[in-house]
């Protein structure tokens, strides 16, 4: 978004008259005061984007002004500027809501840099208030959010298979959400009224799977003191979910094929076997055609298993849908703590949004609960974030190999690599909205997509 109307209140005539051209040059509406009650009175008669305040004014200074202004337009936005300024006032400025400071004597692209930011910043508020909406109503499907294509598309398959039978697997990082996938699966579908169990196969001992699986008689094995069924039958009708299948043992996986194949499970010391009606989901993070090369997973169990699969993408492959996560995640402990958590600064969002989230949506969602517990205003800022999150603007880090040593083709392939990163990250954050990439790397369309030519990207 870019600001139409900017009113500049200075009690100097050259700074106010000198600000108004520079900023009628770049594009801008201005109005002038010279003094505080005649910003406020014309803050009650024309609706302004930006206020450019000037610190020690007499009748009333700059920060008075500010409070003033937050009575009255709390979402304002004000940038403040003095030739006498200490570090101290800029804080105070701060703490009364203004944007930015501005130290005088400043060059003209000082404030039209500090304008720009400004616009970004409240563009991304804005943004970050739509989707609020968004995340209640459009982009959801039994607490998996997304926007993403990639997203969509698993929201799609989940409503094309939810009534039949078909085993599915789910592949897919640690903290992706597969168990959240299979819940709205089988919940979705005609299972629905009858048991959901999961199982984490790598949670149990090897010694007690086969017996937690598929049960025991009574006198089956030291401890058996009377039969017990087993997960199967109790999901039996409905769904049981294998999560971390890979690490089922070799012994069990010649069972579950039993299970896929016929419908029957046999308990630990019986000589029956006992018919089940159960769709099987299965997930995991291993590649198990790779476990299937090393002997570690039947090759027919594993094509028993994949009728149906589903891959769930890390949140580095969809970052367009971080705003939602976290949105939904302040939502959610907000209303757990019993915390007013309203806002997140648009620099704290934009330092999720780049993070790796090497623990997916899972890391997120512990982030910010943290957040909000450890919270003690309305708005979640960098400060509560954990400290390696946060990248500083200017944490660029290079790294030349010693046989370099041509200015020219180094500088290239810098050049080449730093465009191709942030070509990247400005399409993932506008879901592949090529005007909006541009705008955010303040380029030009034609320019943006003569590079995406130039980069094959």
């Amino acid at each position: 978004m870019r600001y139409q109307k900017i009113l500049v209140v200075d009690d100097e005539e050259n700074i106010r008259y000198m600000l108004k051209l520079a900023l009628e040059d770049a594009g801008y509406e201005v109005e002038l005061a010279q003094n505080g009650p005649e910003a406020l009175e014309k803050l009650k008669d024309s609706v302004f984007e930006c206020v450019i305040c000037d610190i020690r004014m007499p009748e009333m200074n700059g920060l008075e002004v500010l409070r003033e202004i937050q009575g009255i337009r709390p979402d304002l936005t004000v940038i403040v500027m003095s030739a006498f300024g200490t570090l101290d006032t800029a804080i105070e400025a701060m703490k009364l809501g203004a944007y930015d400071y501005v130290s005088k004597p400043f060059k003209q692209d000082e404030i039209l840099l500090t304008l720009k930011k400004a616009e970004e910043r409240e563009r991304l508020r804005k943004e970050n208030l739509l989707l609020r909406k968004e995340v209640e109503k459009k982009y959801s499907f039994d607490n998996i959010i997304g926007k993403s294509t990639k997203m969509q598309e698993v929201f799609r398959r989940i409503e094309k298979i939810a009534d039949y039978k078909s085993t599915v697997l789910i592949t897919g990082e640690s903290g992706t959400g597969k168990e959240l996938v299979a819940k709205a699966i089988h919940y979705s579908g005609s299972r629905r009224n009858y048991p959901f169990i999961a199982v984490n196969c790598g949670a149990i001992p090897g010694d007690l799977l086969e017996s937690e699986l598929f049960g025991h008689v009574k006198g089956a094995f030291t401890g058996a003191v009377a039969s017990k069924k087993g997960l199967f039958t109790e999901a039996d009708k409905g769904t049981i979910f294998l999560d971390e299948i890979g690490d089922l043992p070799l012994n069990l996986q010649v069972k579950l094929l039993r299970v896929l194949q016929e419908g029957e499970i046999r308990r630990v010391g019986d000589t029956r076997t006992l018919q089940v009606d159960v769709r099987v989901i299965a997930a995991t993070a291993k590649d198990l055609l790779e476990e299937v090369k090393k002997g570690n997973f039947r090759e027919d169990l594993y094509y028993r298993l994949n009728v149906v699969p589903f891959y769930l993408p890390s949140l580095r492959e969809r970052r367009e849908d971080i705003p939602l996560l976290v949105w939904h995640f302040l939502k959610k402990y907000s209303a757990e703590t019993g915390k007013e958590i309203k806002d997140i600064t648009p620099e704290a969002m934009n330092a999720l949004v780049d993070h790796e989230w090497k623990g997916n949506v899972r890391e997120l969602e512990n982030i910010i609960e943290r957040a909000v517990v450890m919270s003690e205003e309305e708005m979640i800022t960098t400060e509560y974030l954990p400290e390696g999150l946060v990248k500083k603007a200017y944490d660029i880090t290079l790294k030349i190999p010693e046989s370099r040593i041509s200015i020219k083709t180094t500088v290239k392939e810098i050049v080449e690599i730093a465009e191709k990163e942030l070509i990247a990250r400005a399409l993932a954050k506008t879901a592949n909205n090529r005007t909006r990439a541009a705008e955010l790397l303040e380029i030009s369309h034609r320019a943006l997509m003569y590079k995406l030519k130039e980069y094959n990207m």
